[in-house]
């Protein structure tokens, strides 16, 4: 006699197409389509929780320029500042501060800024 262990086919059927709920038409009702689509939701899913920290980081980078350009410098020259002075924020914190605390942020502006003109007297000290 073939033993099919029906029980834990089904249970795994089941749970597939539960997975499955709110996919549209036989995707979220059949359990060959809702298999293929939940393989391919995966796999977005994983590709794009990699993608979400990229595009963050863009989005906090344009934040932290637009403040910066409005403070009297650049980007690049801002967060050059910032690690002359040996600043330990991160660019999260950093935007967060240029779009809530603008008083923040300026400080942070003058502490690049007065680390930048002691940089180059520094690095002609060394030569």
């Amino acid at each position: 006699m073939r033993v099919t262990n029906a029980p834990a086919s089904r249970e795994r059927r089941k749970r597939t197409v539960r997975a499955a709920k709110g996919f549209r038409m036989r995707r979220s009702k059949l359990y060959r389509y809702a298999a293929d689509a939940l393989d391919h939701g995966r796999q977005y899913a994983y590709r794009d929780r990699r993608v979400k920290k990229r595009t963050f980081r863009y989005l906090w980078q344009v934040r932290i320029n637009a403040a910066a350009r409005s403070a009297g410098l650049t980007y690049s020259r801002f967060m050059e500042g910032l690690k002359a002075a040996k600043c330990a924020l991160d660019r999260k914190v950093i935007a967060d501060l240029a779009a809530t605390d603008t008083a923040a942020f300026t400080e942070l502006v003058n502490i690049a800024k007065k680390a930048l003109k002691a940089k180059p007297a520094a690095t002609l000290a060394k030569a």
